[in-house]
């Protein structure tokens, strides 16, 4: 899964993420969405639907922005029949990590890559075939932001867990297809984005407003 911020134009749709906002206060709403052309890159809302302030929940003890699950859940989505080589040979070395979600059934726990520099965030999980049932990456940043992805050359469907400095899961995009340059993210700021095989949210009961135990 790539990560772009909007403003790039598409000339660079190969890069997952470029420079990002400068810090400042949580914003409690996603910023207009634009396109340089009909094919934008993206990360953040998916198959489900587009952020909007609407989709978004405050938790009154915290003053939290939570965005609440979509429901009906949407469809499955399948992996990529044919999936794109990547460029190059040489895989990425990323640094590995743990998170548990002590909160939902089981309290699962899952191994993650770590897409913590600018050359790992833009590949992130594009060109992979298979990704363990377990398994996942996580996107990591210093501050929390509106956080926007695509599935440009991503083979896999996904779900999408964005997650605030505190480990609070803020929003949860399912069964995001495959192959796909729209634009996807949630309402709420996050430091985090954790990519994991499509329909494992939902098999474990993971929910928005959760608290995952980050080892990373």
């Amino acid at each position: 899964m790539r990560a772009l911020w909007i403003a790039v134009s598409l000339s660079a749709a190969t890069c997952q993420r470029v420079a990002e906002p400068a810090p400042g206060p949580p914003a409690t709403t996603a910023p207009a969405l634009k396109k340089t052309s009909s094919a934008a890159p993206t990360p953040p809302p998916s198959t489900s639907a587009s952020a909007s302030p609407n989709m978004q929940t405050g938790i009154a003890e915290t003053g939290r922005c939570i965005q609440p699950l979509v429901e009906p859940p949407p469809p499955r989505e399948e992996p990529a029949s044919i999936c794109p080589h990547a460029p190059d040979e040489k895989p990425l070395v990323l640094k590995h990590g743990k998170i548990t979600v002590p909160e939902a059934k089981g309290a699962p726990t899952i191994d993650v890559e770590v897409a913590d520099t600018p050359e790992t965030e833009q590949r992130g999980l594009m060109y992979r075939t298979k990704l363990g049932a377990e398994q996942g990456m996580i996107f990591v940043w210093p501050h929390e932001s509106i956080r926007t992805f695509w599935m440009h050359n991503t083979c896999l469907p996904l779900d999408m867990l964005f997650v605030a400095l505190d480990g609070t899961i803020v929003g949860l995009l399912e069964q995001v297809p495959v192959l796909n340059d729209k634009v996807r993210e949630v309402a709420c700021p996050a430091a985090y984005v954790l990519e994991v095989n499509a329909g494992w949210s939902r098999r474990h009961g993971v929910k928005p407003g959760m608290k995952l135990d980050l080892k990373l």
